[in-house]
């Protein structure tokens, strides 16, 4: 294989291409895993890994992510923009997104047929989606632990026109065929979902990998995190997967546009309500209450929607509040620093 074919099989493609300087002498690599203190990547010449040194951290560094290093993989260069990429409000106040996996064609959300099935969940989980541009498609696992999936699948597919859902036994091969038509060779997908789900067991259906499993606890079905770390699978059919670690809760932010994608019914609704700044709580000509009231949508609905606004509302102004807050340090670091010269100077 030639080098280009090689860098597709990876999932290079024009994207990137187009951000090179015509005599770049530098070597393209994709990260297939990223740790504490260095990241695994894949380039033309094979497996290698990265220390992290303070400047490349500073790329907000993910998986699935386009780096240019030097000719010896030893260095990162330049962080590629990625045609997708997942992000989440990072856990404690500082109000920082983490990237979560970039790059990605196709998103997994994995649930299973149990208690873990959960709407408000897969709603949020779409909306994340959409954000990124990534194609979803809803898989219920665990097919096995009930007598007919239908219910499953139809509440799955009742959150958006047009959304694909498939229902298996994550641990039979021919049951996750279905799968295998998005893991052609280039394709990356993902999978996102909490803990528990199987998406370990879809991995090694997939991969026939032997990553470590563990089984969900008999008294609530709820699993434990097999996951630590986020990485790139190598896929039979040539493709890529990428596991992310289960987060029970991802934090929205900046995510508006997305919202009114996954609640096109609460949206289109809203823009026919009398006042365009409408709460829909108890304001006249409210075409979403009577929606509700004529029995055309469910109020359940309403309510999920308006607490995923409210929670991406509330992180993008912690967001915004904290990069006005670095800004505003930053410009006093310079006047300190300014004046600072200034004394030394005059001495």
């Amino acid at each position: 294989m030639t080098t280009l074919e090689i860098l597709q099989s990876l999932g290079w493609r024009g994207h990137f291409e187009s951000q090179l300087d015509a005599d770049y002498d530098l070597t393209p690599v994709r990260v297939t895993n990223v740790h504490r203190d260095r990241i695994d990547v894949l380039s033309p010449d094979g497996a290698a890994s990265v220390d992290l040194s303070a400047t490349s951290a500073a790329f907000g560094i993910t998986v699935g992510d386009w780096l240019l290093t030097d000719a010896d993989v030893q260095a990162v260069q330049v962080r590629l923009e990625p045609f997708t990429l997942f992000k989440r409000r990072a856990a404690g106040t500082e109000g920082r997104v983490q990237n979560i996996a970039s790059n990605v064609d196709t998103l997994f959300i994995v649930t299973s047929a149990n208690r873990d099935f959960n709407v408000a969940r897969l709603e949020r989980y779409l909306a994340i989606a959409h954000d990124a541009g990534v194609f979803p498609l809803i898989v219920v696992t665990k097919a096995d632990l009930v007598d007919d999936t239908d219910e499953y699948i139809a509440a799955a597919r009742g959150l958006s026109p047009g959304l694909l859902v498939e229902a298996l036994d994550a641990r039979q091969d021919e049951q996750v065929d279905v799968l295998r038509g998005w893991c052609s060779p280039g394709q990356t997908v993902a999978l996102l979902g909490s803990s528990g789900v199987g998406k370990s067991t879809i991995i090694n259906t997939l991969t026939q990998a032997g990553q470590q499993t563990i089984a969900a606890r008999e008294d609530d079905q709820r699993g434990r995190h097999t996951t630590t770390s986020r990485s790139m699978h190598k896929l039979a059919d040539g493709g890529w997967l990428i596991d992310t670690p289960g987060m029970r809760e991802l934090q929205l932010v900046d995510i508006g546009d997305a919202l009114n994608d996954v609640f096109a019914d609460v949206a289109s609704l809203a823009e026919q309500c009398r006042f365009t700044d409408c709460s829909h709580e108890s304001e006249p000509g409210c075409a979403v209450l009577q929606a509700i009231d004529d029995g055309h949508l469910d109020a359940d609905r309403l309510r999920r929607f308006r607490k995923l606004q409210s929670e991406d509302r509330r992180n993008t102004e912690s967001l915004a509040e904290r990069r006005s807050r670095d800004k505003s340090l930053g410009k006093f670091y310079k006047s300190v620093l300014s004046g600072k010269r200034k004394e030394k100077g005059g001495g």
